[in-house]
C-alpha cells in the first residue's frame, strides 16, 4: 500500500518538476536549424509527417517539436508512465505501446491522432535497440497514414552522455545545438512485407548521414 502511494505521489511530482527544469536548461540554449526546407516541404497546413530520429537524441528533439502538434509512442511500463506524463506537461500527446507490447494498438492510436492533425514522433530504433538500426514501425505507419518520413536530429557542442544501450545526450545549458531536418523519405501506401526492408534501410542511411553531418560540425563522431 505505501509503495503505492508513493509511486501515485511520485507519479505527481515527478514529471512537474522535470517539466519545469527542462523548459528553464533548454530554453538557454541557442539553436541554429539545417535543412528547414525539409520540413517546410512536408509540414504544411494539413500534411503531418512521421519524425523519425535517434534514440539516443529523443527528449531535445521532442522538447523542439513540442509546439508542432506532435504525438509520440511511449513504452507502456511503470517508467514509461512517468515519460508520459512529463512529456504532456511539455505539450506532446501521447499514446503508450512499443514493439513487444501493444505495439499495433498504439500505431493505430497514432494514425487515430494523425487524422486529427497530429504529426507522430517515433524512435527509429525502437526503446530497446540496438542503437542507429531501423526498426520497420516508422515505415509501416508512414504507409498507413499515407505520410512521409521526416528524418531529424541534433549535435551540440557541449551535452552530458548517459551511459545507457542508446548513450542518450542532452545538451548543457548555453550551449550550441545544431538541430537537422534531412530528406523526407516517400513511403507507398499498403506497403508490402518485401518493400519494408528497403524502405527501412533507406531510411537507416539518411539518417546515419544526418548523424554523420550533425556531429562532424562538433569535430567528432560519437559512437
Amino acid at each position: 500500500m505505501k509503495s503505492k502511494f508513493g509511486y501515485n505521489i511520485s507519479l505527481r511530482l515527478v514529471p512537474s518538476l522535470l517539466s519545469f527544469i527542462i523548459r528553464v536548461w533548454f530554453f538557454t540554449c541557442r539553436v541554429i536549424v539545417h535543412g528547414q526546407e525539409y520540413k517546410d516541404r512536408t509540414v504544411t497546413g494539413e500534411n503531418t509527417v512521421v519524425a523519425s530520429f535517434w534514440h539516443y537524441s529523443f527528449l531535445y528533439t521532442l522538447y523542439h517539436n513540442r509546439k508542432e502538434k506532435t504525438v509520440a509512442m511511449v513504452s507502456g511500463s511503470k517508467d514509461g508512465e512517468y515519460l508520459s506524463r512529463l512529456l504532456e506537461k511539455l505539450g506532446v500527446k501521447t499514446v503508450r505501446g512499443s514493439r513487444n507490447k501493444g505495439g499495433i494498438s498504439a500505431l493505430k492510436g497514432l494514425i487515430r491522432s494523425m487524422r486529427d492533425g497530429y504529426n507522430a514522433a517515433l524512435v527509429a530504433d525502437g526503446s530497446q535497440g540496438p542503437a542507429r538500426i531501423v526498426q520497420p514501425g516508422a515505415i509501416l505507419l508512414a504507409s498507413r497514414a499515407g505520410v512521409p518520413v521526416l528524418p531529424m536530429l541534433w549535435s551540440a557542442n557541449r551535452y552530458i552522455r548517459i551511459h545507457s544501450w542508446d548513450t542518450t545526450a542532452i545538451p548543457y545549458p548555453f550551449s550550441k545545438v545544431e538541430f537537422f531536418y534531412g530528406e523526407p523519405l516517400d513511403v507507398p501506401p499498403k506497403i508490402k512485407a518485401e518493400e519494408i526492408e528497403k524502405y527501412r534501410f533507406i531510411l537507416e542511411e539518411r539518417l546515419n548521414a544526418l548523424y554523420k553531418e550533425a556531429w562532424q560540425l562538433q569535430d567528432k563522431i560519437e559512437h
